[in-house]
């Protein structure tokens, strides 16, 4: 994702981060869990601090981390970096909760069972070194030492190591995402054509289909992994809480459900990326997911991960100068023929195939709706533009 400028002529700052699986020692392991409670009991006093100080003076205080040392000595024993970040965290939570209270919630405690493992520590270079760098097999890390890492892809050599995030998935295994930043050539801005853009429109029954008519599907092996999840939900459903065979089918369900996440994050990579590559702009709506899912009939809406394809979409143009142009959700691209550009009153739910009653054009209806997304959109880049 494209920054703030840096001080090279035509140069911005970028960064990328890079995520290893890591193979901690006992000892290590030890550590990284003393960290993640020492993490959670400092955001929970510090919250707890916070209302309380709010309540008798009516201003808002977040005390720091050295303030509860002393009465909880066992926080020395961890990575005080990890503090300080969520310290941080919860600052920003707080920033976020005044500044927009309808679209983020005030902060809330945390609880060991609903509270996803993982801790932040931010790199600094001393005239000894960094306290964070990477070897060819590990990585390390204050107090932790040299950690055993796995890594699918190495950073380039002017890349500056910023902050590194310890994370333990619900399956036992420990994963670090490296943050690095770089300065890039700042891209020449795109300009889209109508030849050289893209038009998307949200699919329940496939997962996309373009202004060409081409669709998108899932692949074959994540409905497959889908299905055998629910298999594994209905033995689960019969068995006694508590059993030995109760705990063993939770983590086959547990690691089954971590292997579906990465199945779908894998597709969305690749397709945002061929996408990206191949248009010099792409034309997309925004789409109420939530209020789909809603529906019984259209319950795949929120989990099919469209926002995050969304997402992966936009940065990926923007790093080559491309824009991502999102029209308004309640704009009626079904409705609306491509051709004439006459508006329909309504589309009969399931209906595929529908016929312009002024011009006779018979349309494929998400065919059609992606081609208006494409139209619109261009026209609407092209009015800022102006």
């Amino acid at each position: 994702m494209a920054g703030k400028a840096s001080r090279a002529e035509g140069q911005v700052i970028q960064y990328t981060t890079i995520k290893a699986r890591l193979y901690p020692t006992p000892a290590q392991a030890e550590l990284f869990e003393k960290t993640f409670g020492c993490c959670r009991y400092l955001w929970n006093q510090m919250l707890a601090d916070e209302q309380r100080f709010y309540w008798e003076t009516g201003a808002h205080f977040i005390p720091t981390p050295a303030k509860y040392k002393k009465g909880a000595p066992f926080l020395t024993e961890v990575d005080n970096q990890a503090l300080i970040q969520e310290h941080n965290r919860l600052s920003q939570a707080f920033r976020q909760f005044f500044k927009n209270p309808e679209s983020f919630r005030h902060p809330n405690f945390k609880r060991k069972k609903d509270d996803r493992d993982s801790f932040t520590a931010c790199n600094h270079v001393f005239e000894s070194g960094p306290t964070i760098y990477t070897t060819r097999d590990g990585i390390r890390m204050t107090k932790a030492g040299i950690v055993k890492a796995k890594f699918t892809r190495r950073p380039q050599a002017w890349w500056k190591l910023k902050r590194i995030t310890v994370e333990k998935t619900r399956t036992g295994k420990y994963f670090c995402c490296i943050l690095y930043e770089y300065p890039v050539k700042q891209p020449e801005p795109v300009i889209p054509a109508a030849e050289t853009a893209a038009g998307l429109k949200y699919s329940m029954g496939h997962f996309y289909v373009d202004d060409q008519g081409r669709v998108a599907d899932p692949p074959r092996w994540l409905q497959q992994s889908q299905e055998k999840l629910v298999r594994v939900q209905r033995r689960l459903a019969r068995m006694e809480p508590g059993s030995r065979n109760y705990e063993e089918a939770v983590r086959k369900y547990r690691l089954l459900h971590e292997h579906i996440a990465n199945q779908r994050r894998d597709f969305l990579h690749k397709e945002s990326s061929r996408i990206a590559n191949s248009w010099n702009a792409v034309c997309m709506r925004e789409e109420a997911l939530q209020e789909m899912s809603r529906d019984p009939m259209r319950g795949r809406a929120a989990g099919a991960g469209y926002r995050t394809f969304q997402e992966m979409l936009r940065y990926k143009l923007e790093r080559q100068g491309k824009p991502l142009l999102l029209l308004d959700r309640y704009v009626p691209v079904t409705r609306t023929c491509c051709i004439c550009g006459a508006v329909r009153e309504a589309v009969r739910c399931g209906e595929n195939v529908w016929t312009c009653g002024a011009c006779g054009t018979v349309h494929q209806r998400e065919t059609n709706a992606a081609r208006n997304i494409k139209s619109l959109g261009l026209a609407q880049y092209f009015r800022a533009d102006a």
